[in-house]
């Protein structure tokens, strides 16, 4: 195991630059999560961990040691793709062990390390089926386990459960973390899906262009999101944001819409007047007496919770209720919105307030 130390990083394809300056820090043993949207750089950041890409600027350390010039193998890294990238015409055995023939390890000692990582990974009754045998989430274990037999200092995985259905995908989150938790590896993890991010990670990464936008917990990124970007993309449904403009009613500071709705905040240091953005989660606006009218568009209910958009004066809003709230398009419901789970932005920048 290792510490991954990532400082001042950059990145250059001819005149363009994709990496800004990008530091980050991964303790020995940590589950660290690089997310953002398709494009934004996270894998790009990841392959230049593994030496797959060269870093224009800036120092990438593994261990301690300074890899920027070193050779992918010499880096003491294993790598999980999106893909799998077996090889068809070889059991799983084989493909698990090709690593260490690679390396010319002795036949028993290959034999040996498979055999663990096959019992770890539950495939031992499957060692000598073929790729073509096997489903999605064997193969993707099959991949897992032949990063498992080279014992790295370091697991790198690159959205590696994008290819498959819905319900494997909880189900391998769930592998990956046990995993983890039996490994103890560092481990670096690229995924474009924040409930990935927020279930598995002991740290994340949230990126922008290129950019680090906020690191932290999970928790501590869905509770002080430092920006518009992070509130936006941390937390399933997506946060809720009304603009309008800070004011005092009757002795209390409120937000207020464009309509003249008062939106309920708790404490705020900005003056009257300043634009600002009023981001609030589904699930702390709940529906009673004395909340907020708003006008209902669609209920999607789920069996255990409603999920109910509606407009608030012609801007978006909307509530995540325990109950079973049923209704018809067009009616008008109560939003109770709780101030204490209230975030303000200012409009103009995005940043947190």
């Amino acid at each position: 195991m290792a510490t991954v130390q990532i400082r001042g990083v950059t990145k250059r394809y001819g005149g363009v630059q994709v990496m800004h300056g990008v530091d980050v820090d991964i303790e020995d043993g940590e589950f660290v999560v690089l997310v953002g949207p398709s494009g934004y750089g996270k894998s790009t950041l990841l392959r230049m961990i593994a030496g797959l890409e060269e870093v224009s600027g800036g120092t990438i350390s593994i261990g301690g040691r300074v890899v920027n010039d070193m050779l992918p193998k010499e880096r003491d890294i294993a790598m999980v793709f999106q893909s799998y990238a077996l090889y068809p015409h070889k059991t799983v055995a084989q493909n698990m062990g090709f690593p260490l023939l690679m390396q010319k390890r002795p036949k028993a000692e290959i034999e040996e390390k498979v055999r663990k990582a096959a019992e770890i990974l539950d495939l031992t009754k499957y060692l000598d089926r073929y790729p073509r045998q096997l489903s999605g989430g064997q193969r993707q274990r099959v991949a897992m386990g032949r990063a498992i037999v080279r014992d790295p200092q370091v697991f790198l995985f690159d959205e590696p459960l994008s290819n498959l259905d819905a319900k494997l995908r909880v189900s391998m989150r769930v592998e990956i973390k046990e995993l983890h938790q039996r490994l103890r590896t560092t481990t670096v993890y690229v995924t474009h899906d924040q409930i990935e991010a927020m279930t598995m990670a002991h740290k994340i990464v949230v990126m922008r262009d290129g950019r680090v936008e906020q690191i932290g917990r999970p928790l501590d990124l869905y509770d002080r999101p430092a920006n518009l970007f992070v509130a936006g993309f941390i937390g399933s449904p997506a946060m809720n944001f009304l603009e309008g403009r800070l004011a005092t009613r009757d002795g209390r500071r409120v937000v207020e819409t464009a309509d003249g709705t008062a939106l309920p905040l708790e404490g705020a240091a900005a003056e009257d007047g300043r634009r600002v953005t009023y981001g609030i989660r589904p699930e702390h606006i709940s529906v009673g007496e004395g909340g907020i009218p708003v006008k209902v568009s669609v209920f999607e209910p789920t069996g255990s919770e409603t999920l109910i958009f509606g407009r608030l004066g012609g801007q978006l809003i909307d509530a995540l209720v325990r109950d079973r709230i049923e209704g018809e398009p067009g009616q008008t419901l109560p939003f109770r919105i709780d101030p204490r789970r209230a975030h303000l932005f200012d409009t103009a920048t995005g940043v947190r307030l």
